[in-house]
């Protein structure tokens, strides 16, 4: 780890060593590319999140979608034609037959051109391979699963991406290099990742996190939260991120950073947690925490469990090596009136009383205006929720 801090000025290089700028800043080769185009690609939500980090570089070592060699690699093996991880594929889908390699696509999004696409391959995949390998499952009751079969186009199409703009949104996100300036030099850097309001035992449970053995002293947490589409029963983007800034501002340590991420979720469980390891060394960060269960969904019609709750880690474990990152597996706190938030086997071991709220019971009192006890939610966080 020493070695990579050394080579990246202070803090870990990006995955392949150098962060891929995709954004063209000279308005008349912007207006070159254009002129070039033959069709214009309306991006889904999905699609222009994928465009916004691979431009900033967060998919690097990627420098565009990927061809149809490194998709089934992906796919097959987690891992692209040149060796580099990823846990998903990086693709751009349309349903235009007459497309053709060779030709180039400008990309753009609710009025806006964010860039184009050379087209250097297009193919017609297999999706039933690609959902079997990916999420562990060909059931539609699988929300990835039924995105990958219901909502994207029939083919795929990889090749360049020039950049042009990033999507407008309601709440900013800051680039890996903007992150990376504002990350003390020579610490360890701890990814937080979540997708949804931020509560009392997500903040004892990333606070904890510098404490870890393999943690080094001086350390900092990135809570890195993601604002883009989720499942489809998660609260908003725009509301998610509300509920953070407020929280940002009440919580003032000089050892927690504060990010929002343009992903979009897949719940992809394992396949999930590289993807988010490998976009986090992108930003700077040394280690990435891993809850129980984490990307896990549940199917829409039994409601049980895709994945195991501890999936996710042991992956993560087998790779975390060559992504030359480190995992902090997440402790399981709950809370006691005698000491607060302590291990379960700490409160088991000294037989106190657990205090619990369920989700389910959350959202009925955040929806009847019933209090919720300030063990469980941060006040603020359940004021931005009732106000939505």
């Amino acid at each position: 780890m020493e070695d990579l801090f050394k080579e990246s000025h202070g803090l870990i290089a990006p995955y392949g060593g150098e962060l891929k700028d995709l954004m063209v800043k000279d308005s008349n080769k912007i207006d070159k590319l254009i002129s070039t185009t033959v069709y214009q690609h309306e991006c889904s939500e999905r699609n222009a999140c994928d465009i916004e980090l691979l431009i900033i570089g967060a998919f690097s070592p990627l420098e565009g979608f990927m061809n149809d060699q490194d998709y089934k690699s992906v796919v097959k093996n987690n891992k692209d034609t040149n060796n580099f991880l990823f846990g998903l594929p990086v693709v751009l889908d349309t349903n235009n037959s007459n497309l053709k390699t060779g030709e180039t696509i400008l990309l753009t999004y609710k009025g806006q051109n964010l860039g184009v696409l050379e087209i250097s391959s297009k193919w017609e995949p297999d999706k039933s391979f690609e959902a079997k390998n990916c999420y562990g499952t060909n059931s539609l009751e699988h929300p990835a699963v039924k995105m990958i079969f219901h909502e994207r186009g029939k083919y795929y199409l990889g090749g360049k991406v020039y950049g042009f703009e990033l999507p407008k949104r309601d709440f900013p996100c800051a680039t890996p290099s903007e992150v990376r300036k504002s990350l003390p030099k020579n610490h360890d850097v701890v990814a937080f990742q979540c997708r949804n309001p931020i509560h009392r035992a997500h903040y004892e449970l990333f606070t904890n996190a510098l404490t870890s053995e393999n943690v080094s002293k001086n350390a900092v947490v990135l809570v890195h939260p993601t604002c883009g589409p989720t499942q489809q029963d998660d609260i908003p983007g725009k509301i998610r991120y509300l509920t953070y800034k407020k929280l940002s501002e009440e919580i003032s340590d000089k050892n927690i950073k504060w990010a929002f991420l343009p992903y979009s979720m897949h719940m992809a469980g394992p396949r999930e947690a590289l993807q988010h390891m490998l976009i986090r060394r992108n930003y700077g960060c040394t280690h990435f925490i891993i809850g129980r269960d984490m990307a896990g969904c549940k199917s829409s019609v039994t409601g049980e469990d895709f994945y195991g709750p501890y999936d996710a880690q042991n992956f993560a474990k087998s790779i975390m090596l060559e992504l030359d990152m480190k995992i902090v597996p997440s402790k399981n706190l709950v809370y006691t009136e005698e000491r607060g938030y302590i291990t379960a086997e700490e409160a088991s071991k000294e037989n106190y009383e657990i205090k619990k709220l369920s989700g389910t019971e959350f959202r009925k009192r955040l929806r009847n205006g019933e209090p919720i006890p300030e063990w469980f939610a941060f006040k603020s966080v359940v004021d931005v929720l009732r106000q939505s």
